[in-house]
């Protein structure tokens, strides 16, 4: 590949144009299980803080969670119990498992652990404690006394006409809990207070440290002020004209004096045929669940390699293997350019496991072996991979078993039968020489790897080979006259072993069987006469 700057480094080099010191922040909304498309953010925003880092620049890196935003509704997977909590903030609602202190900490807690395998270890913040320790106080007061210039902005660039009685700030009800069935009436900047009423029929006041929060057209930019924000991902949905990013650029700018962040706008991450991901719909595959199938930096590397204007499709089934498989050969090149080795580079991350063993060798180890550690590890050693660091090794496994339980189609599983397989008497005479003929040069044979049991198998083919020659002196033709077809053999060798015709790459699986195995099978299958 020509010599291509990397998008993570182009995002830098724009960025620097605005100075040496910079905060890249994401955030996401904790209202459901966060998602594989979220993640697309958190790594966009990692790898450009991490460009920047490289550059020397002053950086840093924080996630916002919007855990003050309201329930919109009772999604899918909620019961019907959560009903009357739709309209209170998500830090303010009951668990749905009752392990964790909110709603809001049940979705993000196994988010958080997920950016840990990932290597993304941002400064995590929480609406929530930002708004109730007052770091928007000053937005607040500010959005308030400038009300009617913020609608105007709303109205110029969005085209909607605030209602009469909107405001940039959403009290939280005193008595029903509820954001968003409140109205303010008034405010006092000295006192720090907003009065409301709310539609449950409450009236009252709240301080505005804690009692309430910016709209979110407002809350973005006032965000960008009080943490100083230079740099942000974010969906394109926000990126549309007259969309948040563009209202929240002339509020940053004409109502808090601020100069809007870099923009990175990202497209969706489709799940296969189903669409862009969301966990309202209920179109979603959680990044723990994706943690559990495949290896952290191979996710990272499903971000990394497209730049972020383009979408993803992604498929955990068959198509992940292949996903792999094209990470595993960039990873393995002898002399990769600068941008396939800078792709791998932010694919790495500090405390990110890295075995030689390929993804889908392992699945058929994993299944050769039933599963089982020490009878992997043991295969592992035989087929000359290292085995110092078993700790990556385990990841790996636990991630194979995974994914063959959980999105592995039928055809990519198999068995080792423990009987010799019924199927063994369709085998016509050729397949039975071959694999009588196969298991005795085994028994003279060391251990082969992968590749010999390969080569072996294809060999057959040859006149003058040791394999072709005694096949044909056990169906008694001249070596000469006798023409083998290896798709044959191959059949001969699942059928034996799986009772189907066909299996994993031939080398590799046979290699994962104990050759005693092997020779004792294919013997059996090669006298066995029904």
């Amino acid at each position: 590949m020509a010599d291509i700057t990397h998008w993570a480094d182009v995002v830098a080099d724009e960025v620097l144009k605005r100075g040496n010191k910079h905060l890249v922040a994401t955030g996401i909304t904790p209202s459901g299980h966060i998602h594989i498309g979220n993640m697309r953010e958190v790594v966009t925003a990692d790898v450009a803080y991490r460009a920047l880092l490289d550059k020397d620049t002053e950086a840093e890196f924080i996630y916002i969670a919007d855990t003050y935003d309201p329930l919109r509704k009772v999604y899918p997977f909620l019961d019907e119990s959560y009903a009357q909590h739709v309209g209170k903030p998500l830090s303010e609602i009951p668990c749905p498992c009752g392990e964790h202190e909110s709603y809001s900490e049940h979705f993000l807690e196994p988010f958080l652990v997920a950016l840990e395998h990932l290597g993304i270890h941002p400064k995590v913040y929480r609406a929530d404690e930002l708004y109730k320790q007052g770091l928007y106080m000053d937005a607040i007061k500010t959005a308030l006394v400038k009300r009617d210039e913020i609608a105007s902005i709303l109205q110029k660039l969005s085209g909607k006409t605030p209602a009469e009685d909107w405001s940039p700030f959403n009290p939280i009800c005193n008595v029903c809990g509820k954001i968003n069935t409140t109205k303010v009436t008034g405010f006092d900047p000295d006192a720090e207070t907003v009065d409301y009423t709310c539609s449950c029929g409450d009236s009252g006041t709240v301080s505005m440290k804690g009692g309430g929060k910016l709209t979110w057209r407002v809350d973005w930019p006032a965000r960008w002020k009080a943490l100083g924000v230079t740099v942000e991902p974010f969906g394109k949905d926000h990126a549309s004209r007259g969309g948040s990013y563009d209202t929240g650029q002339a509020i940053a700018k004409e109502i808090y004096g601020y100069e809007a962040p870099y923009p990175i706008v990202y497209e969706w991450i489709m799940l296969g045929k189903e669409g862009a991901m969301s966990s309202s719909t209920g179109v979603v595959v959680s990044i723990s669940d994706m943690l559990k199938v495949v290896p952290p930096e191979v996710l990272r590397y499903l971000i990394i390699r497209t730049k972020p204007e383009k979408h993803i499709r992604f498929d955990p089934a068959q198509p992940l293997l292949n996903l792999v498989d094209e990470f595993e050969r960039l990873h393995s090149a002898e002399e990769p350019g600068s941008y396939e080795s800078r792709i791998i580079e932010l694919s790495h991350a500090a405390g990110l496991c890295h075995t030689d063993i390929p993804f889908k060798h392992m699945t058929t180890i994993y299944q050769a072996a039933g599963g089982d550690f020490d009878r992997i590890m043991k295969i592992v050693k035989r087929a000359g991979y290292d085995t110092g660091n078993e700790k990556c090794i385990k990841e790996l496994v636990d991630n194979v078993g995974n994914w063959l339980d959980m999105y592995a189609p039928p055809f990519a599983k198999f068995s080792v039968k423990e009987e010799l397989p019924v199927q063994t008497a369709s085998l016509s005479d050729m397949q039975r020489a071959f694999l009588s003929s196969f298991a005795d040069i085994l028994a003279e044979s060391g251990e082969l790897s992968g590749e010999d049991y390969h080569n072996l198998v294809y060999s057959a083919k040859d006149p003058e080979s040791k394999l072709h020659v005694m096949m044909a002196e056990s169906l008694d033709v001249a070596p000469e006259e006798m023409e083998v077809n290896p798709k044959d053999l191959f059949k001969a060798i699942y059928t034996s072993v799986l009772g189907q015709q066909s299996g994993p790459k031939a080398g590799w699986f046979l290699s994962s069987l104990e050759k005693d195995f092997i020779i004792t099978r294919f013997r059996e299958a090669a006298e066995y006469r029904p």
